[in-house]
C-alpha cells in the first residue's frame, strides 16, 4: 500500500460508511466551491472546477448539491476559504503533505500539528519534504476498465508519463499542466476516471514496519476525518503482510 493511494484498505476497515460519506460530500463541495470562486462558475470554461465536479460526480454526489455549492461561490457573504498546505514527518521518517481549505486558519493548524504530535509525528516548516516530491496530475481507473496492456496503451497514447496497475485500480500520473489533456484522451479510449486530481508524487518510498504503520495509519485516518483537511499525501509503503496482521 504506497503512499499515494486513496486508503481503501483502511475505508474498508472502518465503519460509520454514511458519516465518511457526508464528509467527503462535504470536501467535495468545498472544492467545488473554491473552484468555482476563483474562476469561471462554468465547468466547461474553468478546469479546475470540472475536475472537482467530476470527481463529485464520481462518488455519486446528486446534481443538486453539485449546483449548490457552485451558486455559493458568487452568494455574498459565503464563506471564504484558504488553500493551505502542511508538511511534515510521521511515524518511521515517513514525510508527508497535507492539503487543506479552511475558514480558519488557526483552528486548522492546531487541528493538524495534534494529529500530528499525537501520533509520533511532527509538523515542519513549508518546503519541508515537498522537495521529495513531484507535483503531477493523477488520473485513476477501476481495474474494470481493462488489463495492465490496455490501459498502458491508452495512455501512451493519451501523452502519459507512467502508469502504475494494481488489483482495485490502475494510476495513470501525467505533466501537472497536461492533466486536463490527457483526461479527455483516456475518457474517449477507457470512459470516464474514478478521479482526475493534482497530486504529490513520491520520488522514493519508505517501508515502514508494523510497530510504526499501525500509529501512522492512525494518524492519516485522524488527519482525514478533519472537516478542513482535503487530501493528504505521504511516501510510505505498508507491504500487505503488514496490513494483514493489522487488518
Amino acid at each position: 500500500m504506497a503512499g499515494h493511494s486513496k486508503f481503501k484498505n483502511i475505508m474498508h476497515r472502518k465503519g460509520a460508511q454514511d458519516k465518511k460519506r457526508s464528509a467527503m460530500f462535504s470536501k467535495l463541495s468545498r472544492e467545488i466551491t473554491v473552484a468555482a470562486k476563483m474562476g469561471m462558475p462554468d465547468p466547461d470554461m474553468n478546469p479546475r472546477l470540472r475536475l472537482a465536479v467530476n470527481a463529485a460526480k464520481a462518488q455519486s454526489m446528486p446534481k443538486d448539491n453539485i449546483q449548490r455549492a457552485i451558486d455559493k461561490a458568487s452568494a455574498a457573504g459565503g464563506e471564504d476559504y484558504e488553500e493551505i498546505r502542511y508538511e511534515g514527518y510521521g511515524p518511521g521518517g515517513v514525510a508527508v503533505i497535507v492539503e487543506a481549505l479552511t475558514d480558519n486558519r488557526n483552528r486548522t493548524a492546531t487541528n493538524v500539528r495534534t494529529a500530528f504530535s499525537k501520533n509520533g509525528g511532527n509538523l515542519g516548516a513549508s518546503g519541508a519534504v515537498s522537495h521529495g516530491f513531484d507535483r503531477m496530475g493523477l488520473i485513476t481507473y477501476p481495474a474494470s476498465a481493462g488489463d495492465a496492456d490496455k490501459v498502458f496503451e491508452a495512455a501512451l497514447e493519451a501523452g502519459a508519463e507512467d502508469v502504475e496497475s494494481g488489483e482495485d485500480e490502475h494510476s495513470i500520473w501525467t505533466a501537472m499542466d497536461a492533466l486536463h489533456e490527457v483526461a479527455k484522451a483516456l475518457e474517449a479510449a477507457l470512459g470516464e476516471a474514478e478521479s482526475a486530481k493534482l497530486a504529490w508524487r513520491p520520488q522514493t518510498l519508505v517501508e515502514v514496519d508494523e510497530a510504526n504503520a499501525a500509529t501512522l495509519l492512525k494518524m492519516i485516518d485522524t488527519l482525514e476525518d478533519d472537516d478542513d483537511v482535503q487530501t493528504v499525501w505521504g511516501n510510505y509503503d505498508v507491504s500487505d503482510e503488514v496490513m494483514a496482521k493489522l487488518g
